[in-house]
């Protein structure tokens, strides 16, 4: 399914539930074009606007272009971060707050130690490797969100379409309720 969503013109495929170095390869492989991967050829694509492209180009571009993007969201995965990090062809490590405190035992308690230290640690891990540091579901949180970029955090997931798309219907509403009231 990643091939498909690449070929279709996607730059990038976050792939959830990252517990290994071994899980990290295999998206690399499924999502990266030899020599980093094994991703199926399939000529000129939305990258080169499907002018003929020698295949060596199509595939370094690609490459150059694609994110893989592994989700740590168990303790597992945080525990092999450097690990994770070290796979060629891996971008960014993106925490997945939300699941790992559930998998912490704290639900939600993003400014608890145990999620700090998960934090801490993928940075360091992500550092040493030269990978970015992703979070995710910390929206709301603008003290947690720039404590995050400091200690390295590149890739901020800072919200939701869907909860963009329920505040611009909740504000059109308003407007609408606002212009038709007696």
């Amino acid at each position: 399914m990643a091939a498909q969503l690449l070929d279709a013109g996607a730059l990038g495929i976050i792939c959830p539930q990252v517990d290994t170095a071994e899980q990290a390869k295999a998206m690399v492989a499924a999502c990266k074009f030899a020599p980093l991967g094994h991703r199926s050829v399939s000529g000129p694509g939305p990258l080169q606007y499907y002018r003929p492209t020698p295949l060596g180009e199509v595939n370094a571009q690609a490459n150059a272009l694609t994110l893989c993007v592994p989700m740590l969201e168990t303790p597992r995965g945080i525990e092999n971060a450097e690990a994770i990090a070290a796979v060629p062809g891996v971008d960014i490590l993106l925490i997945g707050s939300n699941d790992l405190s559930a998998e912490l035992g704290i639900p939600g308690d993003l400014h608890h130690p145990k999620i700090r230290a998960a934090f801490e640690k993928t940075a360091a891990a992500c550092e040493k490797h030269g990978k970015c540091l992703g979070v995710g579901g910390v929206r709301g949180d603008d003290t947690l969100m720039a404590d995050l970029v400091k200690l390295g955090g590149r890739f901020v997931i800072a919200g939701m379409d869907r909860s963009y798309l329920m505040q611009a219907a909740k504000a059109d509403a308003a407007s609408i309720r606002k212009a038709i009231a007696p």
